[in-house]
């Protein structure tokens, strides 16, 4: 039985209602001023999202919805620093979904250690009506460049970040229970050598499939979306964003079964209004989180559970680097990139520019990081 160490309330319905609030709490003297790393508009690309750092090369690897324009597919890009100079060049389109009859909607990737691309294709940005459509992909790399895309695993709600560690590929549910209150959501784990092409694992959809490894409950009414972002930390233990509630959960997963054996809330609103995408530092196992509603980036000390907010704009369009309904963030050195997302939510209007802010986190220290979203 999974042991809770930090007894659950419900404050997520308090999200929306004291966001006032969470912006005067949790530690927001000296905000960072973030800038364009790259704008998108001029190449057609637009709703940027999961990123993943690429050792092979130092690169970074992008997901793109393209869900505005439409004049191009969804696709991955790679992010490339150059004296300074970020570019982006194409990896590959994602095919679309045969079961809807959309684009794919690429969220989370990550990296197997065997080489290839992991990519969650969240149905629900091209498909309201069809249930558990969402699939996860891979794309077959040899040399840097892409060989093939295939379907690994069917049957998700909500596919949304994606993970690596050792031999598994994790992936967070963002929701189970479509429809209820609380919210069901939670983690999948899977072994690289159960994930075939030619036999796509089709998941169980009532939440008693074998690969959850962990459950997460939201009690956020009018933001009812669960498990989100991804990522370990150095010691191995697993960060799950709870997007409605605005936590940040740790869980210690069992050797052998890799379970979860305890559940520790690290931080909870505290000037956080939502727990979008985030990364891990190894070096110093600082947690950064994307912070969708509160339009801000946020750091979490895992030992504390402080929270400090690097970065806070106005709802806008995003011009000059501000954020702009930010969704995912990935450490780059002492760099922080920003995917703005830029949806028609939460009083935004999705519009020109679009970009991928960079936040100078200062020190000058090449920060490391072992998992990504």
């Amino acid at each position: 039985m999974m042991q809770r160490t930090n007894r659950r309330t419900s404050l997520g319905f308090l999200v929306t209602g004291l966001a006032l609030a969470g912006v005067l709490a949790g530690g927001c003297g000296g905000l960072k001023t973030p800038t364009v790393a790259i704008d998108l508009t001029a190449a057609g690309y637009d709703t940027p999202d999961g990123m993943v750092n690429d050792p092979s090369d130092g690169s970074v690897i992008l997901s793109m919805l393209n869900l505005q324009n439409k004049s191009k597919p969804a696709q991955l890009l790679r992010i490339k620093c150059v004296d300074g100079k970020f570019t982006v060049s194409e990896i590959t389109n994602l095919p679309a979904c045969p079961a809807s009859g959309k684009e794919a909607a690429p969220l989370g990737v990550a990296i197997g250690t065997d080489g290839n691309l992991y990519v969650a294709d969240n149905q629900t940005f091209e498909e309201q009506e069809k249930n558990n459509i969402s699939r996860l992909l891979r794309v077959v790399m040899k040399d840097g460049a892409a060989v093939k895309v295939e379907v690994v695993a069917t049957g998700f709600q909500m596919s949304n970040a994606v993970s690596s560690r050792g031999d598994y590929i994790y992936v967070t549910e963002t929701m189970i229970d479509k429809g209820t209150w609380p919210l069901t959501s939670g983690v999948f784990r899977f072994a690289i050598s159960e994930l075939k092409a030619d036999a796509p694992i089709a998941i169980k959809t009532d939440g008693t499939d074998e690969h959850i490894i962990a459950k997460l409950t939201t009690f956020n009414p009018v933001w009812a979306v669960g498990a989100n972002g991804m990522g370990f930390g150095p010691c191995g233990c697993l960060y799950v964003c709870n997007f409605g509630d605005a936590e940040l959960l740790r869980f210690n997963l069992d050797p052998k079964t890799g379970k979860a054996i305890r559940r520790t809330v690290v931080a909870q609103l505290d000037g956080i209004q939502s727990t979008d995408g985030m990364k891990v530092c190894e070096k110093t196992g600082n947690v950064y989180i994307a912070d969708f509603l509160g339009n801000a980036v946020h750091k979490v000390c895992p030992k504390t559970g402080k929270v400090t907010t690097l970065a806070r704009n106005e709802i806008g369009d995003g011009a000059g680097g501000a954020l702009d309904k930010p969704s995912e963030v990935c450490l780059f050195g002492n760099k922080l990139l920003v995917s703005n997302i830029d949806l028609n939510l939460h009083g935004n209007t999705s519009d020109a520019p679009q970009t991928i802010s960079v936040i100078d986190l200062g020190g000058g220290i090449l920060d490391k990081l072992m998992f990504w979203k």
